[in-house]
């Protein structure tokens, strides 16, 4: 619900904004809201969902097909290949907190023009492995001009940014996965976000990776613009909740803010127990009736990472079963009247896919019927067949 104080002090917020219709909004906003009248029609391309979303984690990517197509209108996960690989209408490439996501490549120049203007924070590597900030700036440009019209597997890659820059470039000084990886490799995210890189289809087994030939817009632009991104899709939020979103300093995000206010491109609400939060200026209206109904979401959906409070969105026993040690999106969430309400997991044996849902109350009746019509969707954008398990209740990390 939103309602107007009759008479704010100088520091009073106009607006309040209940949790519960915030969730409502942003769920409908995702076209996740159970309720079909509550939201618009489905996105019928996967680039349209991708944008609501505002980017779809892609580490696995069988996850972000689901994500897309949970959001969409009859998408399945072969439309959103196509959108990725044969259309390129979607960018795979490195996103907000230096994370592979799927972006809409329209949207592409935006993005790395803001991803770009973030601060970073201290050095996390050892002082034998660092590299000179004019160092960076070569290997970045060393992988833009090798990935131009190429499409090279990371240790081809490696071999075109040495010759390019110089016998240090490839000194195998980064730790990785039981392996020493070279002194380059951790530009490789900063590369992304400059538009020098993207991900290109697999070779076999092996990642690929390629220029996507995109032009970072200036940050002066481009951030305020995904702020008002975001604050649209996930608002109302505090400096403190874009800056989690975004792995950006604090203090930054407080800055960034505080400059939209003043150009009044964004304003102060109420919001709750959270206190003050900032939302586009004039998008004050949220729903009036509350969520019910149920959803399943797969990893790292971007709902489940960026709504706030996190506390809110999982509460009580939800918190340590489904978070994972405070971490969003290391399991599929059950969302029972907007909130999570268990986890679930899926086998698939060729079209069979078998979901078993670990629910932190038993679901009653009509509940089951509903996440019954939920399991037949996922099957359905994933390509396969359903088959349902209500796995014991579990209220605990190690249930």
């Amino acid at each position: 619900m939103t309602t107007r104080s009759p008479a704010p002090g100088p520091a009073t917020a106009a607006v309040t904004v209940t949790w519960a219709g915030a969730n409502a909004r942003r769920l409908a906003r995702q076209h996740l809201h159970p309720d079909a009248a509550a939201t618009a029609s489905p996105f019928a391309a996967p680039g349209d969902a991708v944008a609501a979303m505002l980017g779809a984690h892609a580490q696995v990517l069988s996850a972000a097909e689901l994500s897309v197509g949970l959001r969409g209108d009859g998408l399945t996960r072969t439309d959103v290949r196509t959108a990725l690989w044969t259309d390129r209408t979607l960018v795979k490439t490195f996103g907000p907190r230096g994370t592979v996501h799927l972006l809409p490549a329209a949207d592409l120049p935006l993005w790395t023009g803001a991803l770009s203007a973030v601060p970073t924070g201290p050095n996390p590597f050892p002082e034998n492995a660092r590299m000179t900030p004019d160092q960076v700036e070569e290997v970045v440009a060393a992988v833009g001009d090798a990935l131009t019209g190429a499409e090279l597997t990371i240790d081809e890659l490696s071999d075109e940014v040495v010759a390019r820059t110089g016998p240090w470039a490839g000194d195998l000084v980064m730790p990785g996965f039981q392996a020493m990886w070279p002194r380059w490799r951790q530009v490789l995210h900063l590369a992304g976000h400059r538009g020098a890189l993207a991900y290109a289809p697999n070779r076999g087994r092996k990642a690929t990776y390629t220029n996507p030939g995109c032009t970072p817009l200036p940050g002066t632009g481009a951030l305020p613009a995904l702020i008002g991104r975001y604050l649209y899709a996930y608002g109302p939020a505090t400096p403190a909740h874009f800056a989690r979103w975004l792995a950006a300093p604090k203090r930054w995000a407080a800055e960034q803010f505080a400059a939209q206010a003043a150009s009044g491109a964004i304003e102060e609400v109420a919001f709750g127990e959270a206190g003050p939060a900032w939302v586009v200026a004039g998008d004050t209206d949220v729903p009036d009736a509350p969520v019910r109904g149920v959803r399943l979401l797969p990893y790292f959906d971007a709902f489940a990472i960026a709504s706030a409070p996190r506390e809110r969105l999982f509460p009580g026993a939800a918190w340590e079963r489904a978070l994972g040690g405070g971490q969003a999106g290391n399991f599929p969430v059950l969302l029972v009247d907007g909130v999570v309400a268990g986890v679930w997991h899926q086998r698939r044996s060729g079209r069979r896919i078998a979901v078993t849902v670990e629910p932190l109350k038993p679901p009653s009746g009509a509940r089951l019927r509903d996440l019954e019509e939920q399991v037949e969707r996922v099957a359905a954008i994933m390509e396969g067949t359903a088959e349902l398990t209500v796995g014991p209740v579990t209220v605990g990390p190690h249930a």
